[in-house]
């Protein structure tokens, strides 16, 4: 059989940090342990039931069964603006500064595919999101980190940036409510987000995925709520944390219309939209009673405030997230980020991922996902006690 070898986009794409994460695990359980996988920031909820009866009522329709129009349903970007207005105060032109996504992850990789050129700088968080190095990778573009330390509430400081390093970059990517830190941003940093990106002429996407969870009755801010956002860069939202619709792969952009004009012609060319019966669903979602969300929310919430209680009652000196459904723990002394994570699994049989798979300031953190009962995470809790590190 003839082998066929990779081309050199596919050779230099960045290896699966999760990948390795879940072979280690399988790896303890297959020894027949019971593993708490605290690693992975897959949503445990099932999808809210009128989601699932609405999907099921539509998918009944023969129409829904054709191609749907390449840039999908107009009724799901009027459920989108819908959303944006009364979630954010923010209105939305639907024809124009909205596009149909396969998924968040689909438009934070082909984003960069969009706008840059091979060797165009683009700004990344690091901490952040292990993926969007992909699309930097596909757009075979230059990436700049953004360092997001502890001192400055795990926010960009943009005055650290070098002005030849923003004068060059043509796309920055932003995520708040945060992954993997768990930070929220203020009204005061988008707007100098903002200010930075019309003076260097950078394009903002930011990263929205966890715009519902927020703590303490607090609720996170959208981007496009800053004045002169749609002017300077767009937001991308999903459904998959939102109303646990993980699985469905749906999600959509919102913003400066150049951009989403780019997006959707590069998605005419690889998709012809999403299965109708999904946009209906989805649009069920946003537009119907958003109760099921507050509810979640109190599921999370009260993960975080057991879990980080737990923590603290044994010595480990640990900050509570301000929203998503993460948490970002420094680690003891004596371990690195990767020792103290294999640690935890090899011996409490508790699997975090470790904070240096997030980037190179990640290092000294480890990265917990709040997806399992208060009952797991208190036992998780009581595993790490029995080690006696703290």
């Amino acid at each position: 059989m003839l082998q066929f070898e990779k081309s050199k986009q596919l050779q230099e794409l960045p290896k699966q940090f999760f990948a390795s994460l879940v072979a280690k695990v399988n790896a303890i359980t297959a020894q027949g342990h019971d593993v708490i996988n605290l690693g992975q920031g897959n949503p445990d909820q099932p999808t809210p039931e009128h989601i699932v009866k609405r999907l099921q009522t539509a998918a009944e329709k023969t129409i829904n069964h054709k191609y749907s129009p390449f840039r999908g349903h107009q009724y799901l970007k009027d459920a989108a603006a819908s959303f944006y207005e009364r979630e954010y105060g923010v209105k939305l032109d639907p024809k124009s500064e909205i596009a149909i996504l396969f998924g968040g992850k689909a438009g934070l990789v082909e984003l960069p595919q969009c706008l840059l050129n091979p060797g165009d700088t683009i700004l990344v968080p690091d901490p952040g999101y292990p993926d969007y190095l992909s699309g930097v990778v596909l757009a075979q573009a230059q990436m700049e980190r953004m360092p997001l330390k502890e001192e400055n509430a795990f926010l960009p400081n943009y005055e650290a940036i070098h002005k030849d390093v923003l004068d060059k970059a043509k796309m920055m990517f932003l995520n708040y409510p945060n992954n993997p830190t768990g930070a929220s941003a203020t009204g005061e940093f988008f707007s100098e987000t903002v200010s930075y990106a019309k003076e260097h002429s950078i394009c903002v996407v930011h990263d929205f995925a966890y715009g519902a969870i927020g703590y303490t009755g607090r609720k996170p801010i959208s981007f496009l709520q800053a004045e002169g956002a749609k002017d300077v860069g767009i937001e991308i939202y999903t459904l998959s944390k939102t109303y646990n619709m993980a699985g469905w792969r749906v999600g959509f952009a919102v913003g400066n219309k150049s951009v989403i004009e780019a997006l959707e012609l590069l998605q005419d060319h690889l998709y012809v939209s999403l299965f109708p019966a999904i946009q209906e669903a989805a649009a069920t979602a946003l537009l119907d009673s958003q109760e099921c969300v507050e509810e979640l929310v109190k599921v999370y919430e009260g993960r975080r405030n057991v879990f980080i209680e737990g923590l603290r009652d044994i010595g480990w000196e640990v900050k509570a997230p301000d929203a998503s459904f993460f948490a970002w723990l420094k680690i003891p002394t004596g371990f690195t980020s990767e020792s103290f994570a294999d640690h935890l699994l090899t011996h409490a049989h508790v699997a975090v991922a470790a904070g240096n798979g997030f980037g190179e300031f990640g290092e000294g953190y480890v990265r917990v996902g709040l997806l399992t009962s208060e009952e797991r995470l208190k036992e998780a809790v009581g595993r790490i006690r029995r080690l006696n590190l703290f």
